[in-house]
């Protein structure tokens, strides 16, 4: 038996898996996100629920010298409010357990102003825990805003207050099941009723709640909860709370320049190029004008319309949309408000139905071997991903379309485990024969979404311009929209 041309074989493919096995994968670059950072990224869309006394007071901010007999909800129904976040595409709810007023929606055992003081179900209920019943039917994360400022505590402003503060963080991170995100707000200090003593107490935002051994504490016990602040540490403040996120939007920022409280806004939007730590931006805005129901607001619910001009400004700029629903003094999420989102969910979907990328033919300027080819990007999985040679940091790829189709929308991912990237790109489409700019920008991140008026294309060009690493682009999808 000649043996010749089965050795011959054998060597070509094991110099085939041997090429192979010698393209290595892209190195983190930069700062990345945590396993509980990318949980986050992913779920893009949840609820905010604004519900105290605030909302019998007709007030914004209460002093904390309501009576507890104030709370008296006659409907409450919390599994309403997350059927409504369910069947609006919403992935979870954060609730206020306790705004600036002091007044907690659950029994706590360190304070008499709360539920058990109130005719709520005769001072036997405690809301989270209802809300935590209602989340998991639902299938829904559970998150806790616990305000650091605390009007009816006669204690707030000396060290015995920080003691309570935690303790009462503790009963929350511990009685109520698995919490993805806790919600530290940057308000602190400030007249109130303080327990009677009605005052002005100032702090200091940066030293007096000793943030990183509070923040030992969410550690400990809910190790996969990510914590939102101006500063982090593992989620930020957007800037605003007009539901816009900024065009340029860096997921890094230098973490240790900043803290709670802070007059950070200005630097928030963006973030920082360069900075030490992965702390992307939460976009935080109500579907009403006050963050608390007004019954002289039912006429001014946001549009579904509207709504989904945020979503583009928020989850379309690489950034997740924390969209306030307060409910009212039944305990209901008004009909008004319902009615919007699920409307909204509606044109959502309708805008993001026709995708016309998927599996199409690609090419590119070059990649860095098969394990990382240009059809990585439109194959359904975002785990996959286009990348060039470590020396290479600008390259375009292309989607061939299969003759010249209407489009208006794009939609890009990078593969942000390894660190985010691109600094800038363009897009073009192939029409007519000659390649017709569309759009430019600057940061993708974990996803944006980019319009651009309606244009026949026979393919659709994706360069990065530049970059501060190989970028790595894990999903392009392209969209015809209706309505233009």
């Amino acid at each position: 038996m000649n043996r010749t041309p089965f050795l011959f074989i054998v060597l070509i493919i094991s110099l085939l898996i041997t090429g192979c096995s010698e393209v290595k994968p892209p190195e983190p670059y930069g700062p990345v996100p945590s396993e509980r950072q990318l949980a986050w990224h992913e779920l893009e869309y949840y609820m905010f629920v604004h519900f105290t006394v605030n909302t019998f007071t007709d007030k914004e901010w209460g002093y904390g010298d309501e009576p507890e007999s104030i709370f008296s909800p006659t409907e409450l129904d919390c599994r309403q409010w997350a059927k409504t976040a369910s069947d609006a595409g919403m992935k979870g709810i954060i609730i206020t357990a306790k705004h600036h007023d002091g007044f907690c929606l659950w029994p706590s055992a360190y304070t008499e102003h709360s539920v058990r003081k109130s005719p709520w179900k005769n001072g036997q209920g405690d809301i989270l825990r209802e809300l935590r019943t209602a989340c998991d039917e639902f299938g829904l994360k559970m998150g806790v805003y616990l305000s650091p400022w605390d009007r009816n505590s006669a204690v707030y402003g000396t060290p015995e207050y920080l003691v309570y503060y935690r303790k009462q963080l503790a009963e929350l991170l511990t009685n109520y099941g698995n919490i993805f995100e806790v919600w530290f707000d940057g308000a602190n200090g400030g007249d109130g009723y303080y327990g009677g003593a009605r005052e002005t107490r100032r702090i200091d935002n940066k030293t007096y709640y000793d943030w990183p051994n509070t923040h030992k504490i969410v550690r400990e016990l809910q190790p996969d909860a990510v914590m939102f602040s101006d500063a982090g540490p593992d989620i930020r403040w957007v800037g605003n709370e007009r539901g816009m996120g900024s065009a340029t939007n860096w997921c890094l920022l230098n973490r240790e320049e900043l803290y709670p409280g802070g007059n950070f806004a200005a630097i928030l939007g963006e973030g920082h190029e360069n900075g030490t730590h992965w702390v992307p931006a939460e976009v935080d805005v109500s579907i009403r004008p006050g963050w608390f129901w007004h019954e002289n607001q039912n006429m001014q619910v946001r549009t579904p319309e509207n709504l989904l001009e945020l979503y583009y400004s928020s989850v379309g700029r690489n950034s997740n949309l924390l969209l306030n629903v307060p409910p009212d003094r039944r305990g209901l999420l008004h009909e008004k408000d319902v009615q919007s989102l699920l409307a909204f969910r509606e044109l959502r979907e309708k805008e993001f139905a026709n995708e016309l990328a998927r599996s199409k033919k690609t090419k590119a300027s070059g990649s860095r071997g098969n394990a990382y080819r240009p059809s990585n990007v439109n194959d359904g999985d975002t785990q996959t991903f286009w990348a060039l040679k470590d020396d290479e940091t600008s390259g375009w790829l292309e989607i061939d379309l299969g003759g010249e189709t209407e489009v208006n929308r794009i939609l890009v991912q990078e593969y942000i485990k390894l660190g985010q990237r691109v600094q800038e790109f363009k897009v073009e489409a192939l029409t007519g024969g000659e390649w017709k700019p569309l759009l430019e920008g600057t940061t993708v991140g974990y996803k944006i979404i980019r319009k651009f008026p309606v244009v026949r294309a026979a393919a659709v060009r994706f360069t990065v311009t530049k970059a501060k690493a190989v970028p790595l682009i894990s999903n392009i999808e392209i969209y015809r929209a209706p309505g233009e």
